[in-house]
């Protein structure tokens, strides 16, 4: 299970009406807010797919600016990410392969300019590998 808590953004004149509709909408929990329309809340998720889906229907709510992660925990998830780690050889096997191009290696570094549904589906897959 993955918890990750989320800090929404929205007008101030807006922000009783984001609450009531964040309430509602059964994608995630409410814990507080401010006068400056910031807003807590928590989505929780089998993977992160599951939590970016939940992220996206928060996104969608009228009058929201902007919907951030700000922390998340997986425990299962980390012991699984941890033992792929552990388990590897220290030099991945693509760099052993000298039939591999270049343009066939998938960088997983930069999130800002990533198909993150993308990239989720492809982290949740890891353990498979």
């Amino acid at each position: 299970m993955n918890i990750s808590s989320i800090v929404v953004q929205t007008l101030p004149k807006y922000v009783e009406e984001v609450v009531e509709s964040l309430k509602v909408c059964e994608a995630c929990d409410y814990h507080l807010h401010d006068e400056k329309g910031r807003i807590i809340i928590t989505i929780e998720g089998e993977g992160v797919s599951e939590e970016l889906a939940k992220l996206r229907v928060v996104e969608a709510i009228p009058h929201v600016i902007a919907a951030d992660m700000q922390m998340a925990y997986s425990e299962d998830e980390l012991d699984e990410h941890m033992q792929v780690i552990n388990d590897a050889e220290l030099v991945p096997k693509m760099l052993h392969d000298d039939d591999l191009k270049p343009e066939d290696i998938i960088y997983n570094g930069d999130l800002k300019k990533k198909n993150l549904e993308g990239f989720a589906k492809t982290f949740d897959n890891t353990k498979d590998r």
